[in-house]
């Protein structure tokens, strides 16, 4: 039996039909940064290769804010495939307390696993595929663009992050922004540089643009 195979032919199976910056294709590069993360770290492999893929299986935006059903999901897969429960409820933790969810999150718990998929989660939500998929996710909502009027709240409890229709740009300054500094990782904190620089020329380019001075 191959795991990480069935693992993957799961999540494609699961997620067929998910907003385009939530699908397959956001799960293998969070694994591929996963992967490339792991290389200068010291943990279990197979648990940051579970928990990258399975990450997101039911994101709570997509299912009215139940928190519950990615946990149950991914448990329920699992077990189909005879993993250990120490491995389960390793992957459980790390599903239960990867998400931003307005910045004011705590953890419930801390692990070398949890470190790395966090980071490669974070990593695909800043640099030019995070840009997209903000802009994506924000046609999807129908939220506007930019409003000028509508000035960032960096004060949102999670009840707040979660229902906000804020335009998207705002989305920047609230969230995507913000997450290079809390990367967990050298190797992650290394990427998000980069990508923190090139979404920060984007902005300037866009409110150029947006004032007419461009």
């Amino acid at each position: 039996m191959d795991l990480i195979k069935n693992t993957i032919e799961f999540v494609k199976d699961q997620l067929k039909n998910a907003e385009g910056g939530h699908d397959w294709f956001h799960i293998e590069r969070v694994y591929k940064n996963a992967l490339l993360i792991l290389k200068n770290e010291e943990c279990d492999e197979t648990v940051v290769k579970l928990g990258a893929l399975l990450h997101d299986i039911a994101d709570s935006k997509f299912h009215d804010g139940d928190e519950t059903i990615g946990p149950k999901t991914a448990r329920k897969f699992l077990e189909t495939q005879n993993v250990s429960q120490e491995t389960i409820t390793k992957v459980i933790e790390i599903i239960e307390n990867i998400s931003f969810k307005g910045g004011n999150f705590k953890k419930t718990t801390t692990s070398k696993e949890l470190d790395v998929v966090q980071d490669a989660d974070r990593l695909d939500a800043i640099g030019a595929i995070g840009i997209a998929r903000a802009f994506n996710y924000g046609g999807f909502k129908n939220r506007s663009l930019y409003n000028p009027e509508i000035l960032p709240n960096f004060k949102m409890n999670k009840e707040e992050y979660k229902n906000s229709e804020a335009p998207t740009l705002n989305h920047f300054y609230e969230k995507l922004l913000l997450l290079k500094g809390k990367m967990n990782t050298e190797t992650g904190l290394k990427i998000a540089n980069e990508r923190h620089e090139f979404m920060e020329q984007f902005l300037n380019q866009f409110i150029e643009e947006w004032n007419g001075k461009k």
